[in-house]
């Protein structure tokens, strides 16, 4: 589909959904940002859905200034994706060892290493600029830098929610390893320590709602933001090399007698800002739960732990800012989910694949998303499928 445009206060709202399915919180919540003053423009995925400040599936463009809510606590969340030169046919019939295998190399839930990674000893992984990745973190806010010690051991893990890493098969039986992570703690502290210092500020006294307060260009406090921001979305980046790396290492060792070949890492975030040009104006563009579509541009649209997932490559439509969805969206809230779903339903709904099938999980059930297949249909005109792949290994944190 193409998007319907819904009128708003300084900017139309371009949504590439029905507009008469999004719950009414968050259509109030798309109102409000296009009431900011420095607004330019609104994109609203297909897997929109309620969120804090901002709703989760929206792209809002502004001129000089940033909402730090906007982006979401989990500075940098996003997905990395590799396809191997393993097949359907190299997999064994019991995939539990297999799963157990990668909750040993990478810890998940709340867990961290005993003792940071060293990129050093993975095969392949880039470390030219890892010293002055750590080098930077010298300048991020004084309110954090307590948790250095734990940042570092939290380098090359999952997280809980709906973090996870997956073992998958796309339609040719081709396995592609997949996994789902961001910031880990220290994103999730610079963020919340940034959206207090913006609700402080003068000019965010009179807005509609302050969780969409603002830093402003050319401020003190937007350099402080902007640098804590980008190293954070680094940070993620750099998680989820670890642990492809060492999800990597899992996959060499348990089919050693394949000799596993791995083609280049596709990587995106969806929980970001970018400093992007649209008709010669220079903005800052956040992306809450959506990814850059680029021309050309590869991305990964998962579904829920039991349906499937899509490698894609962006068409450049420029009326979403060259944005997709980030996946199938919740269409229902994590306390609900459990209220109205039991182990026995998330059973059934992931049969056939390994994973936790216990009450810890129930909130991830594939019956509390959208369906994956009509999120990627209602964005024909933003992305091209390029592979489906279902899983048959799920890690959850």
């Amino acid at each position: 589909m193409s998007y319907v445009e819904v009128p708003g206060a300084n900017v139309p709202i371009r949504m590439w959904t029905d507009p008469s399915t999004v719950e009414d919180v968050a259509m109030q919540q798309l109102r409000n940002v296009a009431t900011l003053p420095w607004i330019e423009g609104l994109a609203v995925m297909p897997d929109v859905h309620y969120g804090k400040g901002a709703t989760v599936g929206s792209v809002i463009a502004m001129r000089g200034a940033v909402c730090p809510a906007a982006v979401g606590v989990d500075i940098g969340c996003g997905m990395s994706a590799v396809k191997t030169s393993l097949t359907a046919n190299d997999l064994p019939g019991d995939l539990s060892r297999l799963r157990s295998k990668i909750e040993q190399a990478i810890p998940v839930g709340r867990g961290m290493h005993d003792d940071p990674v060293d990129p050093g000893r993975l095969h392949g992984f880039p470390t030219a600029t890892w010293d002055d990745f750590w080098g930077r973190f010298v300048g991020v806010a004084e309110a954090v830098k307590f948790r250095q010690d734990r940042a570092t051991k939290q380098m090359g893990s999952l997280g809980s929610g709906n973090h996870f890493i997956e073992f998958c098969l796309d339609d040719t039986g081709s396995v592609w390893l997949m996994l789902h992570s961001g910031s880990r703690n220290i994103g999730k502290e610079l963020a919340e320590y940034h959206i207090g210092q913006a609700r402080s500020l003068p000019h965010n006294q009179n807005l509609v709602d302050r969780d969409l307060a603002v830093f402003i260009a050319d401020t003190p406090q937007m350099a402080a933001y902007r640098h804590d921001l980008f190293w954070a979305q680094e940070y993620a980046k750099y998680n989820r090399s670890i642990m492809m790396a060492l999800f990597q290492d899992v996959v060499r060792r348990e089919f050693k007698k394949a000799r596993p070949v791995f083609e280049p890492v596709i990587s995106c975030h969806h929980n970001y800002v970018a400093e992007e040009r649209y008709e010669d104006v220079d903005l800052l563009v956040t992306r809450k739960g959506a990814i850059r579509a680029g021309s050309g541009d590869y991305g990964i649209i998962p579904g829920s732990m039991g349906t499937g997932s899509y490698i894609v490559r962006g068409l450049g439509n420029a009326a979403s800012f060259n944005s997709a969805s980030h996946g199938a969206g919740r269409r229902m809230s994590r306390n609900a989910a459990k209220k109205h779903f039991s182990t026995r339903d998330l059973e059934e709904q992931t049969r056939g694949v390994e994973c936790r099938k216990d009450s810890g999980v129930v909130d991830e059930i594939p019956g509390a998303y959208k369906p994956i297949e009509k999120v990627i249909d209602q964005q024909r005109d933003l992305v091209e499928v390029v592979a489906r792949l279902k899983q048959v290994v799920c890690v959850k944190g």
